[in-house]
Order: structure tokens, then C-alpha cells, then sequence
């Protein structure tokens, strides 16, 4: 574990996300200074080194240089994510985050920060059927489930290129396979693929019905090396030059399936729904580059992360209960509700 960022002044937007979440982690265990933000949720961890701003608004500006003030560094994790499902029509979601990252972004350069490290999506790229390389970001258009999100996912690479023309500011850019984890999102109205499956094995669900096809190709890292890399990649790379962040290996959504079954130790009937949607049927990428010329390797297997996230989940979370829009709230969260009643 490099001490790079220790007694840095480290700013992490969306710190009380997923991602966010575990950056902070990471950074509090290697002695930086960490300062964020909430706005609408509250932090998952409660850490009194964190330094937390309340009432922070990204889509104001003057919220933004509040935030940014003082830092050495700005690591971005903020905006709306969506449902798979709603990914091919989605508007408000890819607006807001190009928002953000532009106020985050302008905020930074104007706060003479060092260094900002965004992690991007490998939703941008074309369909390709093998480990697509990061030359090939822009040579066709984004795969059509992907339309406008891929291309939201481009014009924060273009934003930031702008920035990088009249700025001396680091800019570090990781382009993000799947991502799995503990403090995912485990909501089964907006929530992934792969804490979708986790809730329901363990609730009991018996016949487990399972959308598209058990095809379906995915490269998934888990969310620890996903931090590791994409700090390297701050660390030790070159500004504005994309790396895939990614376990450089696929699996199918069977994989996944038969990989949560097994961990559980559930043996539920599995059924397939092809009837309903699915996104790209094949998602790889190259991650030659960021292995090749910053030394990074994922310390985790497949099944070990999904081990790792399946006992937070048990920990952490009630058991099934029919009110699952009260259960899908963690064990931190829902106390934080009983008090305010």
C-alpha cells in the first residue's frame, strides 16, 4: 500500500456513495486527510478524522469551491446512476452528471488542486467481441443500449481534455469495467445485476427467474481493486491518458449465478427470462496498459469479492422482509431513521 496520499488533503465528491464510500476507507487507513460532502444521504462511515461539509449541492458552483478548497487532490464519485433497464432512454441522469463533473472539475483548476482522478465508464466504447484496447474509445458509435449514456461517458473525457488545455492540474483517467462490492446498492427497484441476485438468493426466492441469457459476458472487478487502480492510476500515471480499470478476464451472468449460489450455499430452481432486456451482450476490455505500465494486478479473485460481499450483505442488512423498500436500507442507515421518529 503506497503512502503517496498520506497527510494529503484529499476531497472526495459523493462520499456517501458506493465508490465514495470505499475510497474513503482506503484513504483513512494510509493516514490522508479526508474532507467531503452530504447533500441527501448521509455517510456510511462515521469517522471523526473525516472532515464533512453539510448541505453541499454539486449542481451550485460556489457549493463546489467550498468543497474543493484547500485540497491537494479531488477524486470524483458524485452523480445519479440509474437502472440498467432505464440506461437506452435515460435523459436526467446523464445531464447530471455532466453537470457535476464540470463544476467539480472548474472548481479544481480554479483551487489550484494537484491532482483530479475521474473513473469513467467502459459503457463509452463500441461493441467490440474481444478485450477492446483504449485506442479504440471513439472509433465507432457507443453500442445502442448505450447511446446516451456512452456518449455522456465521452463528453466528461471531453470536458476534461478542455480543462487539461490552459491547466497545470493532474488529470487522471480511469475507464471502469463492472463494479461489485460491500455498500453497493442493494434496492431492488434501482439496483445492478449482481446485489440484485444477492438480495433475492438470500431472501429464499425459489424459482430464481434471472433476466437475458446466461451468456451474456461481463468483465467484473471488485470494488477494492477498483480503489487500488484507480489510485495508481492518480498516483503513477499520465495525465489525461485513459487506462482501463478492469479484472483483464470475463465472466457470464451464469458465472455470477452459479458463483452467489455457491457462496450462499443455496441451490434454488434457476429459470431464464430472454423476454426481458438486457443491455450489451458482450462487454471486455483490455487492461494490458495499466498492467503493463503501472504495475497493476487485482488482489481479488471473482469468487473471493463476491464472498467478501455477500457476508457485508448478511451482516449488514435485515432478512427479507415483503416491505423491501424498508429492508433494503443497511443496518447503519435504518438506525439513523428509528431515531428521527
Amino acid at each position: 500500500m503506497s503512502d503517496f496520499f498520506k497527510n494529503k488533503k484529499v476531497v472526495i465528491t459523493g462520499g456517501s456513495g458506493f465508490i465514495g464510500t470505499h475510497y474513503i476507507n482506503y484513504l483513512l487507513d494510509i493516514g490522508a486527510n479526508i474532507k467531503t460532502h452530504i447533500h441527501k444521504n448521509n455517510l456510511k462511515i462515521q469517522d471523526d478524522r473525516i472532515e464533512v461539509l453539510e448541505n453541499i449541492d454539486l449542481y451550485n458552483f460556489d457549493d463546489c469551491m467550498k468543497l474543493v478548497e484547500g485540497a491537494d487532490y479531488v477524486i470524483h464519485s458524485a452523480g445519479k446512476i440509474c437502472h440498467p433497464s432505464d440506461v437506452a432512454t435515460d435523459f436526467k441522469i446523464a445531464l447530471n452528471q455532466l453537470n457535476v463533473i464540470t463544476n467539480a472539475l472548474e472548481a479544481s483548476y480554479k483551487s489550484n488542486v494537484k491532482g483530479f482522478l475521474d473513473l469513467n465508464s467502459s459503457t463509452g466504447y463500441p461493441d467490440r467481441r474481444y478485450p477492446i484496447t483504449e485506442d479504440e474509445y471513439w472509433d465507432d458509435e457507443p453500442f445502442i443500449s448505450y447511446y446516451g449514456y456512452g456518449w455522456m461517458r465521452r463528453y466528461r473525457e471531453k470536458v476534461m481534455e478542455h480543462c487539461s488545455h490552459f491547466s497545470d492540474m493532474k488529470i487522471a483517467l480511469t475507464r471502469g469495467t463492472a463494479i461489485f462490492g460491500p455498500h453497493d446498492n442493494f434496492n431492488l427497484e434501482t439496483c445492478h445485476v449482481i446485489p440484485a441476485l444477492i438480495k433475492r438468493v438470500l431472501s429464499g426466492e425459489d424459482p430464481l427467474v434471472v433476466w437475458g441469457s446466461p451468456d451474456v459476458v461481463r468483465d467484473f472487478l471488485y470494488v477494492k481493486d477498483v480503489i487500488d487502480g484507480a489510485l495508481l492510476v492518480l498516483e503513477k500515471g499520465e495525465s489525461m491518458r485513459p487506462y482501463n480499470l478492469g479484472y483483464g478476464s470475463t465472466v457470464t451472468i451464469g458465472d455470477i449465478v452459479d458463483t452467489i449460489l455457491k457462496v450462499t450455499d443455496k441451490n434454488p430452481k434457476v429459470e431464464w427470462d430472454n423476454s426481458k432486456p438486457t443491455t450489451i451482450p458482450f462487454r471486455s476490455c483490455s487492461t494490458e496498459r495499466i498492467q503493463k505500465e503501472l504495475g497493476f494486478e487485482p488482489k481479488y479473485t471473482f469468487e473471493e469479492g463476491m464472498k467478501e460481499t455477500v457476508e457485508w450483505y448478511q451482516e449488514n442488512y435485515v432478512d427479507y422482509v415483503e416491505d423491501y423498500s424498508y429492508s433494503c436500507y443497511p443496518a447503519w442507515e435504518r438506525s439513523l431513521k428509528e431515531d428521527k421518529k
